[in-house]
This record gives structure tokens, C-alpha cells and sequence, in this order.
């Protein structure tokens, strides 16, 4: 049973990887570029490396990728500016790629045993409601409080990032359990506030006093962008997850039949 669930967890992490990389590629690393070229006018274009990986480094941690400029309201790292980066064009794609099949395959696993610890029969329906739950917990909840950035804009200090960003997914996955799993009022009450909860506690926010030079409306659309291509990435994580255990598990029948 380890193997087989390894096995689709794999196929399910690569294939929704290679999805994924594609409409990164076409959709949002044109406006990390367009930001890039922003980021050189700013104040701090020396303490901000690009990032490229876009949601998907995101979805790990908040304001998208520890990679990312670090702002720290008065106290910057200036030792980032010296961090090696990839060279734009293949190399950077590349690292684009290998950062998503990572996380792809992470998220997969973790949906697999989410699912066993359920003790739900994968199936593409049902590997698709536990990822679009997935979805919901890693991507769209702290998006609330922490939107997808492009480089040159302004940031809380990582660690505070990476606290609220943790908390507030560990408190929309419990919530999200008590309220579609528990079905039962108090539940659904204990759940609705876990999820509301870090919310009113509110994200961390940038203590920069320098205005972006990043437009407004290039900001939003990578938003809303990094939200979709994440939305597909975890539909395609379920659907396939639960195609490819069927898929091991006729195999394995066949195996032991023959």
C-alpha cells in the first residue's frame, strides 16, 4: 500500500508540476520581469533579489518564497544583495520548474496521507475535494492577509510572514475538518471561528516607508493570476492523485492474478 500510494503521489506531484511551470511561464513570470525592471528604480533594488518561482515557492511560505526580498522595516539584510541567483532565461527557468515539481510532490504526499488519515477511498472526486480544500488552506486563506508579491514591493520581516502564514493554514485545515468532517453545530462553530481567527488576529505588514514603484494594477493581476494557476495546480494534484491510485491499483491486480 506504501508503494502504490508513493508511486500516484509522484505521478500526481509531476504531472500537476509540469501544468503548473507551463502557465507560470506564460502567465506570471512576464510581470516579474515587467517588476523587475521597477524594483531597479526603487531605493532598495540592491537588497532585493528576484524571484521567479512564483506561486508555487508561494504557497510554502507567506509573501511567496523565502527567496523573495526580505524586507525588515529599518533593519534590511544586506547580505542578500551578495546570494547567488539564477541567470535569467533557461538556468532561471529551470530552477522555476525544479522548485515547482518539489513543492509538487510535497503537496501531493501531503494530500495522500491526508486523504488516508480520512480513511477516504481516493478517487478523482474525491482527490479533487481534498485538493481544492488543500487550495483553500495553503493558498487562498493566507492570501487574505498576505497576497502574492511581485519584487519591489514592501514586506513584513520573513519570520513574522512565515508565523502568520503557518498558523493561518494549520487554522483553516483544522476548520475546514470540523465544519465539512464533524458536521455537527459545535463543530461547525469551532470551525467557522479557526478560520476566521487569524484573520481578525491580522497579518503581519510592511514597515517600509518607501512607496513601491510597482503598478498598482500589475500587482493585482499577479494576485489574482498566482491564486488561479495555484487553484489548477491543486485541482490537477487530486484529480490525477486519485486516477493514478486506480491506475496502481489494477496494476497490482493484474500482478496477482497473473
Amino acid at each position: 500500500m506504501i508503494s502504490r500510494l508513493l508511486s500516484a503521489a509522484l505521478v500526481a506531484g509531476f504531472l500537476a508540476s509540469v501544468v503548473a511551470t507551463g502557465l507560470q511561464l506564460a502567465l506570471t513570470s512576464p510581470l516579474i520581469l515587467q517588476a523587475e525592471t521597477y524594483e531597479g528604480e526603487g531605493a532598495h533594488a540592491a537588497l532585493a533579489p528576484s524571484r521567479d518561482s512564483a506561486p508555487f515557492a508561494s504557497l510554502i511560505v507567506p509573501a511567496h518564497a523565502p527567496s523573495q526580498h526580505a524586507h525588515g522595516g529599518a533593519g534590511h539584510d544586506h547580505d542578500k544583495a551578495d546570494e547567488w541567483q539564477p541567470a535569467p532565461g533557461l538556468q532561471r527557468m529551470a530552477f522555476t520548474g525544479l522548485a515547482t515539481l518539489v513543492g509538487g510532490v510535497g503537496y501531493a504526499l501531503l494530500l495522500a496521507a491526508v486523504m488516508l488519515a480520512l480513511r477516504r477511498e481516493p478517487t478523482p472526486q474525491s482527490g479533487l475535494v481534498v485538493g481544492v480544500a488543500g487550495f483553500l488552506a495553503v493558498a487562498l486563506a493566507p492570501a487574505i492577509g498576505l497576497p502574492p508579491e511581485l519584487p519591489g514591493m514592501g514586506a513584513a520581516p520573513l519570520v513574522l510572514r512565515q508565523s502568520w502564514w503557518l498558523m493561518t493554514v494549520v487554522a483553516t485545515g483544522l476548520g475546514l475538518y470540523l465544519i465539512a468532517v464533524r458536521r455537527v453545530p459545535l463543530t461547525i462553530l469551532g470551525g467557522l471561528v479557526l478560520i476566521v481567527a487569524p484573520h481578525l488576529a491580522g497579518a503581519p505588514q510592511s514597515v517600509d516607508t518607501v512607496s513601491s514603484q510597482v503598478p498598482p494594477a500589475a500587482a493585482a493581476q499577479f494576485a489574482a493570476r498566482s491564486l488561479a494557476i495555484g487553484f489548477v495546480f491543486w485541482a490537477v494534484i487530486g484529480l490525477t492523485y486519485g486516477w493514478a491510485w486506480r491506475l496502481f491499483g489494477r496494476e497490482a491486480g493484474a500482478r496477482a492474478h497473473a
